[in-house]
């Protein structure tokens, strides 16, 4: 699907600008790219680029330290809404996202994220990051504790399409901002509704 009608940044799959990449440089230079907005941001821009220097194999899970990741909040076509989904093993209400699995193109990993853990085919993503995270991981029986390094995304979903949970998620649900205390979402979902402004 073309994202007609919309901004003309945003980006269908198959888009030649979404192929996948293997050099961390390519990740590199997005995140470098990223203008941030506060002091917090920008903290965590320069630790995510000092991991990624340490770390040549940040965009793989078997960097066991940590890695990239990619997410986005999903936005409703009227721009009222966004898409969080209960994880299953965290037990949070979260925007939808994960592993690159080695995909330097971190817009289209966080798009390949979205369709997988929503059953939405047609998203569209703006390119351009939008917030950045680095949060601990809990160690888990086949993991140790690790750092997920995350770059989010804006994606916008066509209007009325039906919601596919993955195995992944507990639920899907549509929020608007106001809603955010019922489920007590933690600060880094609230500052992604924040920072695209949806209405409260």
């Amino acid at each position: 699907m073309a994202c007609d009608g919309e901004s003309p940044r945003l980006l269908a799959a198959g888009d030649p600008r979404l192929a996948p990449r293997s050099e961390l440089e390519h990740a590199l230079g997005l995140i470098r790219a990223f203008r941030a907005p506060d002091p917090e941001q920008a903290a965590f821009q320069r630790q995510i680029l000092a991991f990624c220097a340490e770390h040549p194999d940040a965009l793989w899970r078997t960097c066991l330290t940590g890695h990239l990741t990619a997410s986005a909040l999903i936005v409703s076509h009227d721009g009222r809404r966004g898409l969080l989904c209960l994880h299953k093993k965290l037990g949070r209400w979260l925007q939808l996202g994960g592993h690159v699995d080695g995909d330097a193109n971190l817009p289209a990993a966080a798009l390949r994220e979205a369709v997988e853990e929503s059953g939405i085919p047609d998203l569209c993503v703006d390119p351009r990051p939008i917030d950045l995270d680095a949060h601990r991981i809990p160690a888990r029986a086949e993991e140790p504790e690790h750092w997920h390094l995350d770059v989010r995304f804006r994606i916008v979903a066509p209007s009325e399409r039906a919601l596919v949970l993955s195995e992944e998620s507990l639920q899907l649900r549509w929020f608007e901002r106001g809603q955010l205390a019922s489920v007590e979402a933690d600060a880094s979902v609230r500052r992604l509704f924040d920072r695209l402004a949806l209405p409260g």
